[in-house]
């Protein structure tokens, strides 16, 4: 006779753990944090069915702070462990929550491939584009020209842009959000726990002590309808105050261009999130400021077999064709010898 076991119903302020929340006042993690504890309560997933991963930096204090399972991990490696514990225990709802510099500096190989595996995580990036618990150093993502106490005359690094890396890896899932606008933030965690497989959320996030007003242009209200670009499923790219202008491809380039005077929104790039080849959602990446407005939403959102469910079916195959295995009859099976 099968038991039926209750799952309390939890709210967002059940998901905050006893711990003290050790982030610098006005930091944009507070507002992560806090739409996280929301769609947890939203979805009803159980405490004890949830894991947060981290490796090291300011955003990886996170599985501190949530009432679940947690493992705060080593710099970089956060994806190996999040895609063990997937594995071993596919049924765990399981989020790694990592920073440019710890996910894409010394993480950036783990990240590749637990995104090209198409693991079923969510993964959220924290991008402030510095190393904020080391006090300021330039990170992978810090602009051309970063003037920090590592690179005083300025950095002479190219960055790298977050998404398109995702994209590069096969992501199945894409998206980008701003640590200041809660409900559209929340909308992108609420898909990104909601798609089978990889999801990848890119959120701009200000460092207000050591990068402070870092993506003001994509924040501030006086800008942000002309830098920004929100990217709707199957409705034309359109921005600005005046919803005047739009994205058009001027053969397989992108250009800004005005509505009116014989452009209509028909003639605009319409957005496809479910397009099988990533060529448009790679392309979308590389539009950043201040050439373009910038795109946030969901870049690409596809189906495709997850790692560990490929991996369970093999194993269950293997099993069903040659029976189970035996530890020990593998160990001496084959070719042995004896050391004395």
């Amino acid at each position: 006779m099968a038991v039926e076991i209750e799952v309390k119903q939890f709210t967002a302020k059940e998901y905050a753990s006893d711990q003290d929340v050790r982030w610098c006042p006005g930091c944009g993690d507070y507002s992560i944090l806090s739409q996280v504890k929301k769609v947890l309560a939203d979805l009803k997933i159980a405490k004890q069915n949830l894991v947060f991963v981290s490796g090291i930096g300011c955003s990886s204090r996170f599985p501190y702070y949530i009432d679940s399972y947690g493992v705060h991990s080593i710099h970089g490696r956060a994806p190996a462990i999040a895609t063990g514990i997937k594995i071993a225990r596919p049924d765990l709802d399981v989020w790694l929550v990592t920073g440019d510099g710890d996910g894409l500096s010394i993480g950036g190989n783990h990240l590749l491939h637990a995104i090209r595996r198409n693991v079923d995580i969510n993964i959220l990036l924290f991008n402030n584009r510095i190393y904020g618990l080391t006090k300021g150093q330039y990170s992978p993502t810090s602009e051309l020209g970063k003037k920090t106490k590592s690179s005083p005359g300025g950095s002479v690094d190219f960055p790298l842009q977050p998404l398109s890396v995702a994209i590069g890896a096969e992501a199945t899932f894409v998206a980008r959000a701003h640590d200041v606008n809660i409900k559209h933030l929340g909308s992108m965690l609420h898909r990104a726990a909601a798609h089978m497989g990889t999801s990848f959320v890119e959120i701009y996030q200000n460092c207000n002590i050591f990068n402070d007003k870092a993506f003001a242009y994509a924040t501030g209200k006086e800008t942000r309808d002309d830098t920004s670009i929100v990217l709707e499923h199957g409705r034309p790219l359109i921005f600005g105050k005046n919803r005047d202008k739009g994205i058009r491809l001027n053969g397989l380039a992108p250009e800004i261009v005005e509505l009116g005077n014989g452009i209509k929104e028909d003639d605009l790039l319409f957005h496809d999130e479910k397009a099988p080849q990533p060529t448009l959602a790679y392309m979308l990446s590389r539009m950043y400021h201040p050439q373009f407005p910038e795109p946030i939403g969901v870049f690409r959102a596809i189906e495709k077999p997850t790692y560990e469910g490929l991996l369970h079916e093999q194993i269950k195959h293997t099993i069903e064709t040659k029976g189970v295995g035996s530890l020990d009859t593998l160990l001496n099976s084959g070719d042995t010898w004896v050391v004395n």
